[in-house]
This record gives structure tokens, C-alpha cells and sequence, in this order.
């Protein structure tokens, strides 16, 4: 029988007690069972920071700077973990931690709404996914002339997302297996052209200026730099999102509480509001330790080899390629590397490339829904009673409704601006969110979580040195708004 923990549990109510699952013998054929929110994550991640924003900042001023990138993956991966470690003791995504400090869930809930639509309200990668099939049946990258048509495009994908997030059983299943099967196309394409057609010697010069920094160039454009050091990772809601994965997988105390059921095929799924966490003693925390073993593979051999690879590979094929200082931030954005591949290797390049730049973009549009989707429905489960007890409890109802609202509003935006301008705007709203989110891991972490299980000093550090370096971009792009606004 479950009992009421006693331990601080801020201003939503106290978690039951139960026994932490073991999980299955820590093994190579186990590790390929269990991880998967990790590639869930890194399908997600690798799009538009990848594809565009990287390859834009190294064509126009050169990879030499691409230390940025290195440190913001490994500030990520530090974000992640302790945000996990919260969704491992107690069932619940950090969100729920999150809406336990002040001044309460509700006030937390509308905060990260509308975080959420600043930063993945936007169908930019719609837009994107869009330029690149238009490019293939047109032959050439699109031009003002075509907004249109390309904005008909977009809404069409938009409604494709809607369709897969459909089906499934739990969402996070059906994410899973699309991520690993989109994960496998892009990279086998990737690291084809690469290995055929890049000189060993560019190879190294790329890699090399991953781990150095010569300095940030003048003039400088904040805007594309501040999104290139969010979007290397994941990016904002996305890292704070991975745990709602987590536990939807099962990690942990995450098998205690149940999953966001899909609409066809899972309506059987249940899911608590509030989760259950297990008392600290020698059996438990040897299963804790296992469990993390588990989600330290997931996030830094999935994740984060994923995502330094996924822009490593794109921004050397980009540099190598493409002329340098060329500007790639048009309609055709996600065309520009199928022109020049086609231009200067094989014609027949240009309908593959933008293939694989398809697929690139449209899965992290269809990832980038689920965790806005996602976001504001947890954040309303948590917070309202009324929603839980509307339709008895069915929260599929809520996250289907909610994606109903944004596919429509995504719809309409998708007219507003070019999709690079529209990704801009996203990813440097997701360094706001990295140094918020930063602050309040450590925070639910300290005030919530047994002295046994709490993070080391050291990761604490890095996770203030996270919040440090993403807290440096966002100064500097807020003052660059404010004076183009002013002069």
C-alpha cells in the first residue's frame, strides 16, 4: 500500500510512495531496449541549427568559431541530465517540479504557454520542409514569386504532423520509431557525401575549429550567432521537454505514473497529475544508479554524439561547397547545398540532397509540435482540476485540442515572414528558456530532491555556467533588437 511522502512538495500536492522499478540488466542488448528518448531528442535536434543555421554562420564567417558549438552541446547535455533526475524520482516531467516553486503551477503553466508559443509557435521548419520540395519539383530554389505556393506547401506539412501524432499507442512510441528510421536515412546520406566527395584535409579544418575559438567576427550579426549556440543542441522547451519523454518511455518512477495516449490505438493509457517518488534506502539507490547508467548512454552517446555529429557533418559538406560569404538565408534556404552539390558534383544530387534535407526539417517540425503540443498540455493537467475532470480525465481530448489550436495558427503564420527569419526568432527565444530553465533545475533539484540522489557540486556548476553562456547570448541579441529599433 502507497502512502503519502513527507518530504517538501511546494505548492502542488505531495507525492505517494512507491517502490523504484529495477531496470533491466545494464547490457548492450538492454541499452538498444530501453534508451530512446535520446534519439527522440536528437531526430528533433538535428533541423534547422544543422541544416540552416549552422552551415549560414560557417559559410558567411567560417567554422573556426564552431567552439560555440562544442560548448553549448555540453552544456546541454548537463541540462538534461539534471533535469531528468528529477522525472526519475518522481515520475513527473520537470515541468512538474517546476510548477511546485513560486508562486504556483497555475502562474508557471500560462508562463510556459507562452514561452512555448514565442518559441515553437512559429512553423519555420514547416516552411523550410516545404522550400526544399518545392525546389525539387521546380528545379531551382524558390524566389519571392513563389511565396505563395510555397506557403500552401507548408500548411499541407503542417497537417501531415497532425496526421502522424495520430497514431501510435503513447505518443512518445510513435516518435521513437520514426526518429531512429529518420536518424538512419539522414546520416547515411550525410556521411556519404562526405566521405566521397570532402578532401580529408577540409575534414580536419572543420573538426579543428570545433575545438577552437579565433574570435567572434566584426561586423557581427547576434541574431544568427545567438541562434546557432541555442539550436546547436536541442534548444530551450525542447530540453526541458525531454523529461516529459522520459517518463512517457518509463525511466525510473516514470512506469508509475502513465503516458500521454495517442488518439487511435491508445486510449486505454492513463496518466497521473501528480507522481510518486520511492523511499532512499541501499536497494534503491543501487536501481538509481542503474537507472542513470541507462540515461547517462541515452543523453551523451544518443543525444549529444547525434547532435555534434549532425552539425559537423553539415557544416563540412556547407564550407566546402559553397562559396564563402554566400548568403543562404532566403526562401530556399534548405536548397542552397543541393544547388551547389548539384553544380559542382553530379546533377542527380539535387533531387537527392533536398530528399535528405526534407527529411531533416520535417522531423524536427513534426518534434518541435509534440514538444509545444506537449508543453502546454502537461503544464494544464498539472495545474487546472477542471481539465482533469473534464471528459473523465481523458487527457489525449487536451493535448489533441491543443494541437488543433496551433496547426491552425501555424497555418496563418507560415504567411508572416520567410521561414529562416521565423526559425531566427525561435531559437533565440530557446537561449531565454536555457537560462531560465537552468535556474529552476537547480532550484527544484536542491529544495526537492533526497541529499542521496541531489546533483554533485560540479554538475551544479556547469549547470550555472549553462545559464552563464546562454545568459551571455541573450544579452547581447536583446541589446542588438533594442538599437535597431532605436536608430
Amino acid at each position: 500500500m502507497s502512502t503519502t511522502s513527507s518530504a517538501p512538495h511546494g505548492e502542488l500536492p505531495p507525492w505517494e510512495v512507491d517502490e523504484l522499478p529495477a531496470p533491466p540488466p545494464f547490457g548492450f542488448r538492454n541499452l538498444l531496449r530501453v534508451i530512446g528518448p535520446g534519439a527522440v531528442m536528437a531526430a528533433t535536434s538535428i533541423g534547422g541549427g544543422e541544416w540552416l543555421v549552422g552551415p549560414a554562420v560557417a559559410v558567411k564567417y567560417s567554422s573556426s568559431i564552431f567552439l560555440i558549438v562544442t560548448a553549448a552541446i555540453f552544456l546541454q547535455v548537463i541540462f538534461n541530465l539534471e533535469a531528468i533526475r528529477y522525472t526519475l524520482y518522481t515520475g513527473e516531467p520537470i515541468y512538474g517540479g517546476i510548477m511546485r516553486l513560486r508562486p504556483g503551477p497555475k502562474f508557471w503553466a500560462v508562463f510556459y504557454t507562452v514561452v512555448g508559443f514565442l518559441q515553437l509557435g512559429w512553423p519555420a521548419l514547416a516552411g523550410t520542409a516545404a522550400a526544399t520540395l518545392l525546389s525539387a519539383w521546380m528545379g531551382k530554389v524558390p524566389t519571392a514569386g513563389d511565396k505563395g505556393t510555397l506557403d500552401w506547401t507548408a500548411t499541407g506539412l503542417i497537417l501531415f504532423v497532425v496526421l502522424i501524432l495520430s497514431f501510435g499507442g503513447t505518443i512518445e512510441r510513435m516518435l521513437e520509431r520514426f526518429a531512429w528510421t529518420m536518424l538512419g536515412v539522414v546520416f547515411a546520406f550525410l556521411l556519404f557525401v562526405n566521405i566521397a566527395y570532402v578532401p580529408f584535409a577540409h575534414w580536419w579544418t572543420t573538426f579543428a575549429g570545433f575545438f577552437k575559438f579565433s574570435g567572434l567576427p566584426h561586423p557581427i550579426d547576434w541574431g544568427l550567432i545567438g541562434a546557432l549556440a541555442a539550436t546547436a543542441g536541442s534548444g530551450g522547451l525542447g530540453n526541458l521537454t525531454v523529461t516529459n519523454w522520459v517518463r512517457d518511455k518509463g525511466f525510473g518512477m516514470g512506469s508509475k505514473v502513465g503516458a500521454i495516449p495517442s488518439a487511435i490505438g491508445g486510449h486505454q493509457i492513463k496518466l497521473s497529475h501528480v507522481g510518486k517518488v520511492f523511499e532512499i534506502n541501499r536497494e534503491s539507490l543501487e536501481r538509481w544508479k542503474d537507472w542513470m547508467r541507462y540515461v547517462h548512454a541515452d543523453q551523451i552517446w544518443v543525444w549529444g554524439v547525434f547532435c555534434f555529429l549532425g552539425m559537423y557533418l553539415n557544416v563540412n559538406l556547407a564550407t566546402y561547397i559553397v562559396p564563402h560569404g554566400s548568403d543562404m538565408q532566403g526562401l530556399g534556404a534548405g536548397a542552397y547545398q543541393a544547388k551547389y552539390l548539384a553544380e559542382r558534383i553530379w546533377p542527380g544530387f539535387w533531387f537527392v540532397t533536398l530528399f535528405n534535407g526534407f527529411w531533416i526539417l520535417f522531423k524536427t517540425q513534426l518534434g518541435n509540435t509534440d514538444i509545444l503540443v506537449r508543453t502546454v498540455t502537461d503544464a494544464m493537467w498539472m495545474s487546472n482540476k477542471r481539465l482533469r475532470d473534464w471528459k473523465h480525465g481523458a487527457i489525449h481530448k487536451i493535448y489533441y485540442g491543443v494541437l488543433a489550436i496551433f496547426s491552425l495558427w501555424g497555418a496563418l503564420a507560415i504567411r508572416l515572414a520567410s521561414p529562416l527569419k521565423l526559425f531566427t526568432i525561435l531559437a533565440n527565444v530557446a537561449g531565454l528558456v536555457l537560462v531560465i530553465g537552468g535556474v529552476q533545475i537547480f532550484l527544484v533539484n536542491r529544495r526537492f530532491l533526497p541529499r542521496e540522489i541531489r546533483p554533485s557540486l560540479w554538475r551544479e556548476s556547469a549547470l550555472w555556467l549553462c545559464v552563464a553562456f546562454y545568459g551571455f547570448f541573450s544579452f547581447f541579441v536583446i541589446r542588438h533588437l533594442i538599437k535597431s529599433q532605436l536608430s
